[in-house]
């Protein structure tokens, strides 16, 4: 049956809100910044903005396919264990089959928590006798073209993994059923939209970056953990929140996401300088989600 998206898009309203709520995670990514350079020198120090960029990294690409389940209206808390699996499994080859594993994985929370268990047999998986694999990603392409300008590659990976991510969203069949799926998914059934094929592609492609992550988060730690990815899933689902993803699903941008995976990162990082107990980090990212759902609730009640 032939039909037009049109309809299924976000309209004016939605796009100009979309747009305000990225301004303003942009401008709370700024005051965060501002903040903490004032309130410590350490946090000035270039080695402490690598490391919020190698924080942000694994926690924004997670963010990415979560962003696409999101805007469906759904939610995907699979994804730090699927991340887990990745990593083991990557261990278990590059360690001890010696060969690259291109990864794509899916799996729901439960399997790939005791996938990830039963092969790693309840103990990490270093990789000392592989160095290239953890130079593949900390290693800096940038650093060895421009001396000083060190930003490992898994920076890269990141930004590359987001512009694939913006293109498949915003300028694919795919993305436009993520946001017809989220504003109505009953009028796309209606026009002929197979609603569930659809659903479970937005869900691989969630696990698809998942995958990646595992991967990064192997290279970054050097090792692949049965514990590794637990919090993962919070932490991305949090920062797709604060990016302007709306819970109720229809509406949200890659761009978004990757302020809001920066801000989650940036705040951790500076808190955490300040020696503020771990406790209250989590208090305190979590009244900034809550402020997030709140502003996502007053938008919505606006357009009505």
């Amino acid at each position: 049956m032939a039909f037009s998206l049109g309809r299924f898009g976000r309209p004016g309203a939605l796009v100009r809100s979309d747009a305000i709520q990225r301004f303003l995670a942009f401008g709370a990514l700024i005051l965060i910044i501002v903040f903490f350079s004032i309130a410590s020198p350490e946090f000035r120090q270039f080695d402490n903005a690598i490391g919020i960029l190698i924080a942000t990294a694994v926690v924004g690409v997670l963010a990415l396919g979560e962003t696409f389940v999101i805007i469906t209206a759904g939610i995907d808390l699979s994804i730090g264990t699927v991340m887990t699996l990745s990593a083991v499994m990557t261990g278990v080859v590059v360690t001890n089959l010696g060969m690259p594993l291109p990864v794509g994985i899916l799996a729901t929370l439960n399997v790939a928590r005791g996938l990830a268990l039963v092969i790693s047999g309840l103990a990490p998986i270093y990789f000392t006798s592989s160095p290239e694999f953890n130079n593949a990603f900390m290693g800096s392409l940038l650093g060895s073209i421009i001396p000083g300008f060190d930003i490992p590659n898994i920076v890269l990976v990141m930004f590359g993994a987001a512009i694939v991510a913006a293109l498949v969203l915003g300028k694919t069949i795919l993305g436009r059923y993520t946001y017809a799926l989220g504003s109505n998914e009953e009028a796309a059934r209606l026009s002929g939209v197979n609603v569930d094929a659809w659903k479970a592609g937005v869900y691989a492609l969630g696990g698809l970056f998942a995958g990646l992550g595992g991967v990064m988060i192997a290279a970054r730690v050097n090792s692949a953990q049965p514990s590794l990815g637990f919090g993962y899933e919070l932490e991305a689902i949090s920062a797709v929140v604060i990016g302007g993803t709306s819970l109720s699903g229809g509406e949200g941008s890659i761009l978004g996401t990757v302020i809001g995976a920066f801000i989650i990162s940036t705040l951790t990082n500076g808190l955490r300088i300040m020696s503020v107990p771990q406790e209250w980090q989590t208090v305190v990212t979590g009244v900034v989600v809550i402020f997030a759902v709140y502003l996502d609730i007053l938008r919505r009640r606006e357009q009505l």
